[in-house]
């Protein structure tokens, strides 16, 4: 097989040019793609990814002090170095350093972790592309803090710890990429709820082929689109707040919702709605509608995912990317022509995956169709954009994948 930089030989390679001497662990983490159950994460409803074969590398040495030496292979992002302690402060906005320092602040002030690292950090993840390329980097970063310091690591309860240092970069996203980074297993996609947090492993069909099509439109999650993701957050909860009061008022339930869960497990989502459209304004009331009708398609997605019915599936992807365009208002032109262009190639469903605002759609096809379904894609979209750059890191089969680990080298 070919080396590249983010291989652990290339890697290695790069440490020991760096650092004198070679790496002694490995930390990896996965991307992952959603299958359904998007933005409900931080409103604590059910979720529906798988992790991909595509990773974050960590190729690292403990040191006998405090600081963390970080090299990416990525010329795009600048060498890390920082010291140890609770209250790291943060780069600018937008800086990739920020998912770095996130763990390591989080774990000092929790943990008090003193012992950092030289390392070197590759990724074969699209950046920017709704595929979780930064929680890789946080979990992989997270983990090998965890290994050197002697931090006990149990996958959902490390998965909540690094959430909350993700959000050290000031977008404030749920649980669910940390979760299944840390806790999936191959050749399986995970429902997974938030209260409690649980994960319930459902192995996908052979026959079935999700495609990865990245749109070549930047997501940034922790740059310019994290004022957008913040204010949908705040929306759900004051929507949230407005239906939970109407329906304490009107007597329609006897006990007092806390939260999104407690809300559906009291009163039904179609019974839910009429009551939003009497008390939400327009952008309230369509923000509460997708949340509470995502969370019905990954109910109903299990059963399909378990019963290998691709075409009720795939409708299933079609409604959530309808409800992502029309009422969350996180897709654009890019990521709604891919998706036509995937289901008249044959895909049984189509959808944007992740926060939106750029980055990748993921399609349902199966073994008869994903060809006709790639090469409509290469043909309609990437060719007349003359984006052949990379192309095999724009246009990919998922594979479900193992979550994360460290190791000795």
């Amino acid at each position: 097989m070919r080396l590249t930089q983010s291989s652990i030989e290339g890697l290695s390679a790069v440490f020991v040019e760096r650092f004198g001497g070679p790496p002694t662990h490995l930390a990896r983490a996965p991307g992952r793609v959603n299958l359904l159950g998007e933005h409900t994460d931080y409103n604590d409803l059910a979720v529906l990814p798988m992790a991909l074969q595509r990773e974050a590398r960590l190729v690292f040495r403990p040191r006998n002090d405090g600081m963390v030496v970080l090299h990416d292979v990525d010329p795009e992002f600048d060498d890390v170095e920082f010291e140890i302690l609770p209250g790291i402060p943060p780069g600018k906005d937008g800086d990739w350093g920020n998912y770095v320092r996130g763990p390591a602040s989080l774990l000092a002030r929790r943990f008090a972790i003193w012992r950092g690292f030289d390392g070197v950090i590759g990724s074969d993840i699209p950046v920017a592309a709704g595929l979780s390329s930064s929680t890789a980097v946080v979990t992989a970063v997270g983990l090998a803090l965890a290994h050197i310091n002697e931090v006990p690591v149990e996958a959902r309860s490390f998965a909540e710890l690094l959430a909350e240092a993700e959000r050290y970069t000031g977008t404030q996203g749920g649980a669910m990429d940390h979760t299944i980074s840390m806790g999936a297993r191959a050749g399986c996609a995970a429902k997974i709820t938030f209260k409690p947090p649980r994960m319930r492993h459902v192995q996908v069909p052979a026959d079935w082929c999700f495609v990865i099509a990245d749109t070549g439109r930047r997501a940034e999650k922790s740059g310019a689109a994290k004022n957008v993701y913040n204010t949908r957050r705040a929306e759900c909860e004051e929507a949230f707040s407005f239906v939970v009061e109407e329906v304490v008022r009107s007597d329609r339930t006897r006990m007092i919702p806390t939260d999104y869960p407690s809300l559906l497990r009291a009163i039904p989502a179609g019974d839910l709605l009429p009551v939003a459209e009497d008390v939400l304004r327009s952008n309230l009331l369509r923000r509460f509608r997708h949340v509470v009708t995502e969370a019905a398609r990954v109910d109903e997605g299990i059963d399909l995912l378990r019963a290998a019915d691709t075409l009720r599936f795939g409708t299933l992807m079609d409604a959530s990317h309808g409800s992502l365009r029309s009422d969350y208002l996180v897709s654009t032109p890019e990521l709604d022509e891919v998706v036509a262009i995937a289901r008249e190639g044959g895909a049984a469903g189509a959808r944007l995956t992740g926060a939106g605002l750029g980055g990748c759609v993921v399609a349902l096809a199966d073994r008869s169709t994903v060809d006709l379904v790639l090469e409509a894609l290469v043909s309609e979209y990437y060719e007349p954009r003359r984006l052949y750059d990379r192309l095999d890191d724009r246009l990919f089969l998922a594979v479900a994948s193992d979550g994360a680990s460290v190791r000795e080298l």
